[in-house]
């Protein structure tokens, strides 16, 4: 059987490959194979990649086709600019969620106008995303925003997407100043609507333009079958999209929670079919909105190694003690002294089953803060205010979810029990969390080929859902 398709995904350290065959409807993997990210010429590293896999016996078909993801160039920095902090927040992380950017900074009306120029002085944005105001609501604030951006007029992209009565005046103040804008309509139209997709494909076709041009990617995407690179946290999320809600032709398997913990973050994501037809007046205000079919959050300090001493601060040395499932008799020193040369030295592989033992614990610890902080939770005090009563149901609801799929280095070496307990304690003792009624079925990335199936699903949806139901979730 030969591969006929070939996906690649460019990380920083590491241009990884998977190998699928797709002939009569089906798709079959093959291979995967990696080799170190060449910066001086991207398309070394993917040929090396490739290599790999023809070592493993696979050979490909003349017609091949490539597709990629990347996230070598680390997320585009991005300022949001908007009229409510808090709503600003919001629609900031939800237009930022798949689309290769890293939030920066959310700054609002409530500061003054010398501290937001002082922001873009200051974080020299590759992104300004201007929001602010629903159609027909404020227009001072945007154009006030667009003089201190004319004012400081830095090197970043804007992006429009406020109030659509003042976008005109807006864009005509950037043109006149030489500065690049994308006009995008408004992301909150009505204050219980966020309208993030276009300002999200906006903000991938700058990521695409900054990866061309900072990692030298111009001939590489000329080899790809449709010239577009998708970050590859989006990609993973597509996957997770399409499994959970399901195809033209085919159901999903219903609601999903992915965990996926790296070395520099653990993210989690969900994503809840129910929630798609709910009108918006059910969905409530845009502030607290987390009725999203789709939902994403990161925990930028808490990784198995970039920001491993982020762990121990959020938890306590003891909590990571007692997390191990083996008891070595360590101290919470022994426990210091790890993280500390985990973020020394980020290649570190854990030298015996002690190390290999806080790895599992340092999972567990992590995922468990970044399931409880995504999912919503139980009101403890009744808010006569807000209208909440103690014991209502507040944030993302999980409680019906019955699938659970784990992304990361870390689930592929270990194996049984230790591996499924790095996130099993977690629902076994919900506590307050608003996570699954009963005993979720916990599956793992086998193959490390999630992001290939969320890239391959824009093109072969059919074929991609049949191979995660048989082969990752295992229906």
């Amino acid at each position: 059987m030969k591969a006929n398709i070939l996906v690649y995904d460019v990380g920083s350290t590491y241009t990884k490959g998977a190998a699928f065959c797709l002939a009569d409807g089906k798709l079959t993997f093959l291979a995967r194979g990696q080799h170190p990210t060449t910066l001086e010429d991207i398309n070394v590293g993917a040929r090396g990649a490739e290599a790999e896999i023809r070592a493993k016996g696979v050979e490909f078909a003349p017609d091949t086709v490539r597709f990629s993801s990347c996230s070598a160039a680390g997320g585009l920095r991005m300022v949001a600019m908007g009229f409510m902090p808090r709503v600003t927040a919001k629609a900031a992380k939800e237009v930022a969620m798949t689309a290769g950017a890293r939030v920066m900074e959310v700054v609002s009306a409530d500061e003054p106008p010398e501290f937001r120029e002082e922001v873009l002085r200051e974080i020299k944005p590759d992104i300004i995303l201007l929001s602010g105001g629903t159609d027909g609501g404020d227009m001072a604030n945007v154009l006030e925003n667009a003089d201190i951006i004319c004012k400081v007029h830095g090197e970043g992209t804007v992006i429009l997407g406020c109030n659509k009565f003042a976008q005109r005046e807006a864009a005509e103040k950037f043109r006149a100043a030489g500065i690049e804008c994308i006009r995008v309509p408004n992301i909150l139209p009505t204050i219980h609507e966020l309208n993030v997709k276009p300002a999200r494909i906006a903000i991938h076709e700058q990521f695409i333009n900054q990866i061309t041009h900072a990692k030298g990617l111009k001939e590489f995407r000329d080899t790809l079958a449709d010239q577009t690179v998708i970050p590859t946290p989006g990609a993973v999320l597509l996957a997770s999209e399409l499994l959970a809600k399901g195809s033209y032709e085919q159901e999903g398997v219903g609601g999903v929670i992915l965990v996926d913990i790296g070395g520099a973050t653990t993210d989690i994501h969900s994503a809840l079919p129910e929630l798609i037809d709910m009108n918006i007046e059910e969905r409530g205000l845009v502030v607290s909105n987390e009725k999203q079919f789709s939902y994403r959050t990161v925990e930028g300090n808490l990784g198995l190694r970039v920001s491993a001493t982020g762990i121990p601060e959020a938890v306590g040395d003891k909590a990571i003690l007692r997390a191990m499932d083996h008891d070595y008799g360590l101290t919470p020193e022994d426990v210091e002294s790890y993280v500390d040369l985990l973020e020394a030295h980020n290649d570190h592989i854990p030298a015996d089953e002690k190390e290999a033992c806080l790895d599992r614990a340092l999972a567990a610890c992590a995922a468990d803060v970044a399931i409880r902080r995504h999912a919503g939770y139980y009101a403890k005090e009744a808010d006569p205010v807000m209208g909440i009563m103690a014991g209502a149901p507040m944030g993302r609801d999980l409680r019906n979810v019955r699938q659970v799929l784990c992304v990361g280095g870390i689930f592929l070496h270990c194996r049984g029990e230790e591996r499924e307990n790095i996130v099993r304690r977690t629902f076994d003792n919900p506590g307050i969390s608003l996570l699954p009624l009963n005993d979720p079925d916990i599956w793992f990335d086998e193959d490390y080929i999630l992001y290939a199936m969320g890239v391959l699903a824009q093109h072969y949806p059919e074929e991609v859902l049949s191979y995660m139901k048989e082969h990752v979730i295992k229906k």
